[in-house]
């Protein structure tokens, strides 16, 4: 009898030891795993990439315009992931479209950007006037910053942008059923960069013909900083993650998300290439073994044009390049924090990380990683060439450097303003956006985008650089500038921002999910309660994990101060 236990007991283990042919829970449909397969393709002996997994979600997205939840269960059975780790990823980027199996996906998707500079163009009244006109299969949304504020109201349909929106081109465009990507942007390509002495700079880095520790000089000697929003020193942030143990990664963000940039479009739209060549020597200076490029999904034009431009550049390298991969976002601002961007890049759920650890320590695939914003690879050519003291001698009102100024709002000539740091909003509203649009007077104006507050027309000789608007309670984060005039409102301004954050909270800490949609609750009234809100400002400022909460109070702070008159009264 002990002899029979025993080898039952064998017979359980043994089985415990077998792989399960299936994983637990419901079942893939053979049908379902061959639509998967036949657009994703068979898994390699390894098996699909986990990192690879918001990737794939687009293509089924792009492809049967939705979700499916059959093609959700397929494809967790081709990843060997559960089904909740897939739905949850999915779930939680806003272009993914859930969809029950016995659902209609619609034909097309048109979006309408609600955002600041948007709303000040009449985006609003544009999408009521699409909904009651477009019915049947035409899916009409309103959506976060499409990153064309100079061009509003924009909108999309499927993935084809509409500048300067109107009822009439939207309709159009459904009718005729353009919804792929515009004609690639007239940017200068790998011949006529080449022929402009282009990579030649990569080339001698990675030869050692230059020399990486002169080129961390140089830019600490420029005062070069980071121009996604945070500021960090460049030349600082590539000398702590070059004395990383290898292999070290990098990660470049062009998520930006912020309402009112997009500055990284236009100059990626114009010259790709002198982007990547600011990529080759950070990878060669710094030691990277790979380069993950994280691009925000509104931008499908950028994004065809830097593949094109990246296998341009495979195709006939200045030297051995780093391995290189192209990501796709999925619409969530809230990856454009670096962290966040990391978890996206690895094919979860964007959520910061706390730190410690850096991701400069512990990053990518935990893995010491220099994370950068787009511009400021841009600029790393340019340094190289003219030197440390040229760029550092352009400034204004004692700053240093040049900025590239996204300006939208009630300006004639709204777009990307290459001005010199320290410039006022004055200044750069009369020099470089043609003044005031015409019956507009400058009334207040967004100095940092959504995030960085809201100062009044008096304070518009205030220098425009990082480190200049604190004492005023704002900041100038990705230099994304909306202005407003005396037609505009500050409060309508600040709850227009705030909905936008808490739209894009990712959840994951109760002082943001929380206190981003009571505070736009609370600021719909008629005169608001200052002291709630400045107590969830507090708790919002101190207890988020992440930017995004810390400075979503920011716009309140400032019309409480700033124009008190708004919020005491009835208006």
């Amino acid at each position: 009898m002990a002899n029979t236990a025993h080898i039952g007991l064998d017979q359980v283990r043994q089985q415990l030891r077998q792989p399960r042919t299936q994983l637990k829970g419901r079942q893939a449909s053979t049908e379902a795993r061959v639509e998967v397969q036949n657009l994703i393709g068979l898994p390699p002996a390894e098996g699909h990439r986990r990192d690879l997994l918001i990737e794939h979600l687009h293509v089924l997205n792009d492809h049967f315009h939705g979700l499916f939840e059959r093609h959700i269960v397929a494809l967790a059975a081709e990843m060997r992931l559960s089904v909740v780790e897939v739905f949850e990823v999915a779930s939680f980027y806003h272009h993914f479209e859930i969809l029950k199996d016995g659902d209609t996906a619609p034909r097309i998707t048109v979006r309408v950007c609600d955002s600041l500079s948007c709303s000040l163009a009449g985006s609003d009244s544009l999408l009521r006037q699409l909904q009651r006109e477009l019915m049947g299969d035409v899916h009409v949304v309103n959506v976060p910053c499409l990153g064309r504020c100079e061009q509003a109201p924009a909108a999309q349909v499927g993935q084809q942008a509409v500048a300067f929106a109107t009822a009439e081109t939207v309709a159009q465009r459904v009718t005729e059923n353009q919804t792929q990507p515009n004609a690639l942007p007239d940017a200068i390509g790998m011949s006529a960069y080449l022929q402009g002495g282009g990579y030649q700079l990569a080339g001698q880095v990675a030869a050692g013909l230059k020399d990486h520790e002169s080129v961390i000089q140089l830019l600490e000697s420029s005062g070069l900083r980071g121009l996604g929003g945070a500021g960090f020193p460049a030349g600082r942030k590539w000398r702590i993650v070059r004395s990383q143990p290898a292999p070290r990664l990098m990660a470049v963000n062009i998520d930006e998300g912020e309402p009112g940039t997009f500055k990284d479009r236009t100059c990626l739209e114009a010259d790709p290439h002198r982007f990547l060549e600011g990529v080759l020597i950070a990878a060669s200076v710094v030691g990277c073994e790979a380069v993950y490029i994280y691009l925000r999904d509104e931008y499908h034009e950028a994004r065809l044009l830097l593949a094109q431009a990246l296998a341009d550049l495979q195709a006939n390298p200045p030297s051995a390049l780093p391995h290189m991969e192209l990501r796709r976002g999925a619409g969530a601002y809230i990856c454009g924090e670096e962290s966040a961007m990391i978890e996206s890049i690895e094919g979860k759920r964007g959520e910061p990380r706390l730190r410690p650890p850096y991701i400069a320590e512990v990053g990518l695939f935990g893995r010491p990683t220099l994370a950068h914003n787009f511009e400021t690879l841009y600029w790393i050519r340019e340094l190289l060439e003219q030197g440390a003291d040229s760029f550092a001698s352009q400034g204004r009102h004692g700053r240093k450097g040049l900025r590239r100024f996204s300006v939208s709002g009630r300006v004639k000539q709204p777009g990307v303003k290459l001005a010199p740091a320290g410039i006022t909003l004055r200044e750069l509203v009369d020099d470089h956006c043609g003044g005031m649009a015409e019956g507009h007077t400058l009334y207040a104006y967004l100095p940092g985008g959504a995030s960085g507050g809201i100062l009044p027309a008096r304070l518009a000789d205030v220098p425009l650089d990082f480190d200049t608007l604190q004492p005023h309670g704002c900041f100038i984060g990705s230099a994304a500038v909306m202005v407003l005039s005396q037609h505009d409102s500050a409060r309508e301004a600040a709850l227009n921002v705030m909905r936008f954050f808490a739209h894009e909270s990712c959840g994951q800490c109760t002082p943001c999910r929380v206190g981003t949609d009571k505070a736009a609750q609370l600021m719909t009234a008629d005169i608001w309660d200052a002291d709630t809100l400045k107590d969830l400002a507090q708790v919002m400022g101190d207890a988020s994990i992440c930017g995004l909460g810390q400075a979503a109070p920011n716009p309140i702070r400032c019309v409480l101060e700033y124009f008190p008159d708004e919020v005491s009264a009835t208006a």
